[in-house]
């Protein structure tokens, strides 16, 4: 509840507010609230004409204002850096990333976030995959490269299987995702980046998708070409942590879609 925190009601703190229009909203505290269900707030884009917005959705429980991180606290790598950890605290952080340095990958824990570019970044080079080669994950920054070295790793170390589950929504770059972390452990483990016979299992893995996809397919309202499938994809790897090969299945995850459409999309 706001009345338990001091700061939420102090006069001058940053808050965010949510918006109809533009999700979250920035803004200060203008003066001392009265309650602990209204406030007023002086927005950033129209500071001299204080808006009194209430604390709490209609059903009385949703949270409308959250707090704002210190300046000095935007942009970080990891997202439990943050003071305050809340929806709005996530989504500025990581557009910050984005806007300011095109980072699209963000710690949270051991959890990496990744931003669809709807581009290509020259973030999946030799040269890049070889800087995470061998390396610890809390001594490298976000990236696919750093989450798919951690566990060949941790597979040579323990001797046990590993796993990366890779989700999102529609269009978020999932297949993107997977296809760069198996480049990656084609490159480490089987025998450089993409040459020879176990180099190219990527390659032979990927090449399966498009008659699957064929039939799977569709467009939505945020992807033009979205997959109907969840995937598992296993790769084998022997005692020596080289490729052996890979497999992979595929499960219908959305068969609602085939019967029902909303407006813009296909089945």
């Amino acid at each position: 509840m706001m009345g338990k925190d001091s700061n939420m009601i102090a006069k001058d703190a940053y808050v965010w507010v949510a918006d109809k229009e533009k999700v979250w909203k920035s803004g200060y505290i203008a003066e001392k609230p009265k309650s602990d269900t209204e406030i007023s707030v002086a927005f950033d884009d129209d500071p001299s004409n204080p808006v009194v917005v209430k604390v709490f959705g209609k059903d009385g429980k949703t949270k409308r204002v959250f707090l704002k991180n210190p300046e000095i606290l935007e942009g970080r790598d990891d997202l439990t850096q943050l003071s305050h950890l809340h929806e709005p605290a996530v989504l500025h952080n990581l557009e910050r990333r984005y806007l300011d340095h095109k980072r699209i990958y963000t710690w949270c824990g051991i959890v990496l976030v990744a931003i669809n570019p709807f581009e290509h970044l020259p973030l999946y080079t030799d040269d890049i995959i070889n800087t995470f080669r061998g390396a610890e994950r809390q001594n490298q920054p976000p990236h696919v490269f750093a989450v798919a070295e951690e566990a060949y790793r941790l597979m040579g170390v323990e001797g046990r299987n590993q796993t990366l589950i890779v989700s999102g929504e529609s269009g978020s770059g999932k297949t993107v995702s997977a296809k760069f972390a198996m480049r990656y452990f084609a490159a480490v483990a089987g025998g450089g980046g993409g040459g020879g016979a176990h180099g190219t299992v990527e390659q032979k893995v990927l090449a399966s998708n498009p008659i699957m996809e064929a039939f799977g397919n569709a467009k939505t309202l945020r992807n033009d070409n979205s997959s109907r499938f969840g995937k598992f994809i296993e790769i084998h790897f022997n005692r020596a942590a080289s490729i052996m090969g890979a497999s992979m299945r595929t499960y219908p995850l959305e068969k609602t879609r085939v019967g029902f459409l909303e407006g813009g999309e296909s089945s």
